[in-house]
């Protein structure tokens, strides 16, 4: 039985993650790819990625209850199986239609592979740790990913887009098949409770919906306003680069700070520095603002997330409201490349930066419902400290 704690069950998470959460790496790209290569709008661009982040959700609203029933690795496995042959099938057409559908159906499977990853992760013995080390893992992969990527495209067209995510969830795929872990044992208390989630959860979950909607809404159109703005190609690809580069960071510092910094009050600051590094680079004129804002703008949600993944895996126990992760983040990140779109193509780009101070309004007010901290994950009743 591979448990979370062991290496080969870390690794298997760290790759699960990495794949499930493709979309936090790649929508620069993925929406570039579907204006500059197909020549869809940023209407229709967005309206693929939003489905499949939208049918991510649809698995995790529907998987997460279920998570303590569910078979983890036979989940995942086929989830990430089934989403790489959705991806290659859109590489092999341009039909919008059939390439919505298969966004759509692709979305649905790796949401069902990365709510088990994440309900999987919530189990263990320090949840806030875990999730650190698989959001370092998301960095080094986002550093392949967008400093390979971009070329391939340029050099092979859109389809090689497509062909290298399927690559990604085969990867995952076989990683899973061999390792995917078994939940730890959640505490006695919380089964006798496994009915109720605390209230507290889910103004947790509301506000870091509203923070991947930001995310979203602003990663999905962050290489085309560096193309509208005439940066270039190459300057723009870097700043990609750099941001895989920078991502490495957050996730190592939140598994530092754990212990000197509340949860809660990072939690209050991660959308208001999100917002402003929106307006920055949505408004940007000259390339060192912008530069500066895209390469340190995802970071921002993966330290304010691995803190808010803690204190709310630890509020509750049960792992069920974690295995809802790609829920709580995707139903925010599934509007965002839509509405992104019908904004840049309504009011322009400088209207993201206005809409993302709105948004991070709702998050900072939810947010403030949660307390500053939980009790250690293993031990009995979870008592809030404020």
């Amino acid at each position: 039985m591979i448990r979370t704690e062991s290496a080969r069950g870390r690794a298997a998470l760290m790759v699960a993650h990495c794949a499930g959460m493709v979309d936090l790496v790649a929508l620069p790209v993925w929406v570039g790819t579907l204006i500059g290569r197909y020549g869809l709008d940023p209407q229709q661009a967005g309206l693929l990625a939003t489905l499949f982040l939208g049918g991510a959700v649809v698995a995790s609203v529907l998987l997460a209850p279920q998570f303590h029933r569910l078979p983890g690795r036979l989940v995942a496995t086929l989830g990430f199986g089934l989403a790489g042959a959705g991806f290659f099938a859109v590489s092999r057409t341009s039909d919008f239609g059939s390439m919505a559908v298969l966004h759509a159906l692709s979305g649905v499977c790796a949401g069902a592979a990365l709510s088990v990853t994440h309900g999987t992760i919530a189990r263990s013995a320090n949840p806030h740790r875990l999730f650190a080390i698989v959001g370092m893992a998301l960095g080094v992969f986002a550093i392949a990913f967008l400093g390979a990527t971009p070329q391939v495209v340029a050099q092979a067209g859109g389809p090689a887009l497509f062909i290298v995510l399927a690559g990604v969830m085969g990867v995952a795929t076989v990683v899973s098949a061999f390792g995917f872990p078994v939940p730890d044992a959640a505490p006695a208390t919380q089964v006798a409770s496994a009915g109720r989630i605390p209230a507290a959860v889910w103004c947790g979950i509301v506000g870091i919906a509203c923070m991947g909607l930001v995310q979203s809404m602003t990663f999905s159109f962050l290489e085309r306003v560096g193309d509208h703005r005439g940066f270039g190609p190459q300057a723009v690809t870097g700043v990609l680069i750099a941001l895989g580069f920078v991502n490495l960071l957050p996730a190592v510092l939140a598994a530092l700070l754990e212990k000197r910094w509340v949860a809660r009050t990072v939690m209050l600051v991660g959308p208001v520095l999100q917002a402003l590094l929106v307006a920055t680079i949505m408004n940007a004129t000259v390339f060192a603002p912008y530069a500066l804002a895209a390469s340190v703008f995802a970071a921002v949600m993966i330290f304010t997330h691995t803190f808010a993944f803690g204190l709310l895996a630890r509020l509750d126990t049960s792992g069920r409201a974690m295995a809802a992760t790609p829920a709580m983040l995707m139903i925010g990140a599934a509007l965002g490349p839509i509405l992104g779109g019908t904004l840049v193509k309504a009011a322009g780009y400088g209207s993201l930066g206005a809409a993302a101070l709105l948004i991070a309004a709702v998050a900072v007010f939810c947010f403030s419902r949660l307390p500053g901290r939980a009790a250690p994950h293993a031990n009995g009743p979870q008592v809030a400290a404020h």
